[in-house]
């Protein structure tokens, strides 16, 4: 049986994990793909690194281009991160009929269009099911599982990062800046972790779920984004209290062709199972028009997790190969992209005011909301001892985005509120 032979970018944490997953089991993946796997070249940034596993320095090379050039090399697995020169190599792969595994969110979100297009005219596999949800088989759900649906919803925690922090400071009362200190302490979030605390890591995750779901050309400009550095441990017990988790949450809806994607935090009902999604843990919810509600949880990030995800998708791509079928899954985008207007994004909103405490406040908060059409769920009215002003905890019905900026803007107009101290979207 000859074997397939594998060129591998990056040997990090993800690309020793891929080593030793395909190395140590090896006799499991002939039996399924019906020949050897073999890492014949593997491209590395520094030699002289001190690696927990051993790799015959034969196989090692400082320079990428060596890897892709070698006309050996069947697939291309990237573990290498970065975006403008890795998007070289993998084009130049590609154009030399090589199929390509990635883990690159930040390339597929940005540049997947490109990529899956140049794939498709040299009839080659691209997989890149490790780029969302580390070892959570999301990506290959959406194209496969739900084929014969229509996907109305997706809605997840896409980011271990945030999830850990928003836990700490629910679970343990911790605050923003302890929680987030701890994570770094963990490695759970690097040195600057502005991409994950402000949404933009979890906004490059839902760009590619949700152009798989809706099948058209999402692009990472079409995500609005708020990230949680500003969420406090005071928002946190407001939502305890109302019978809410805070979550930052990616959340992709379609209805009537029109769909809207955002990455915020979120109030979610705490009878809702993504609440109880906890850690460094990922979890994704989909809505299918025929099939309802389901979820998928597991491992968002880490070596061996998102390895596996790799090696998943390289058995794919060898299967592909051994039937003669590359290049025939890749789902191009084609439907047109139609944005909903804030005046059809629908939501529940939370509100926290501190407001004059005296007679008259809330009849002329309420009008407020009158006058743009926002009904409201509850109002509760309360003193704290910490505040000299009162404290107005008001949760909506469903609202346009539209509303409630008309709404947020003529608060800042009205002398009796001092501050709205806090506004999110609540699900559930």
């Amino acid at each position: 049986m000859k074997p397939v032979k594998v060129g591998l970018l990056g040997l990090g944490t993800v690309g020793t994990g891929v080593v030793r997953i395909v190395e140590g089991n090896q006799e499991d993946l002939s039996s399924q793909v019906g020949s050897p796997i073999i890492i014949e070249r593997i491209s590395v940034k520094n030699t002289e690194k001190p690696r927990d596993i051993e790799v015959d320095p034969s196989k090692i090379t400082t320079d990428p281009w060596d890897v892709i050039r070698d006309p050996e090399i069947d697939v291309i697995v990237e573990v290498m991160g970065g975006i403008a020169g890795t998007k070289e190599y993998i084009l130049e792969a590609l154009e030399r009929g090589k199929h390509i595994v990635t883990a690159n969110k930040d390339l597929m979100a940005l540049h997947g269009s490109e990529i899956l297009a140049k794939a498709q005219e040299k009839q080659c596999d691209v997989f890149y099911e490790a780029s969302v949800a580390g070892g959570i088989p999301i990506i290959r759900t959406l194209i496969e599982g739900f084929s014969s649906d229509k996907i109305m919803k997706i809605m997840g925690i896409v980011n271990g990062t945030t999830n850990y922090i928003l836990t700490k400071m629910s679970q343990e009362g911790a605050s923003y800046d302890d929680a987030l200190k701890e994570a770094k302490e963990l490695g759970y979030a690097e040195s600057d972790p502005t991409s994950d605390v402000e949404g933009l890591d979890a906004a490059r995750k839902m760009a590619i779920l949700s152009t798989l779901g809706f099948r058209t050309n999402v692009e990472l400009s079409d995500v609005s984004v708020k990230g949680i550095s500003g969420v406090s441990k005071e928002d946190i017990a407001f939502a305890k209290r109302l019978g809410y988790e805070m979550k930052l949450l990616g959340i992709a809806e379609r209805q009537n062709e029109e769909f809207s994607i955002s990455v915020e935090p979120t109030m979610i009902r705490n009878s809702h199972p993504i609440a109880s999604v906890n850690g460094v843990f990922n979890a994704v919810y989909v809505f299918g028009e025929a099939v309802g509600e389901t979820m998928f949880y597991g491992a968002g990030a880490g070596a061996m997790p998102t390895a596996t995800s790799v090696v998943a998708d390289l058995v794919a791509v060898v299967k592909n190969l051994k039937l003669g079928v590359n290049g025939l899954k890749q789902i191009v985008p084609y439907k047109q992209k139609k944005l909903k207007s804030d005046e059809d994004i629908l939501f529940k909103n939370f509100l926290l005011l501190h407001v004059d405490d005296k007679a008259g406040v809330l009849a002329k908060i309420t009008q407020v909301f009158a006058e743009y059409d926002v009904s409201l769920d509850s109002v509760v009215q309360q003193a704290n001892p910490n505040n000299t002003n009162a404290e107005i905890i008001i949760v909506t019905h469903d609202a346009s985005k539209a509303s409630m900026n008309k709404v947020l803007k003529h608060f800042e107009e009205l002398s009796v509120i001092r501050r709205v101290k806090s506004h999110y979207r609540v699900e559930g």
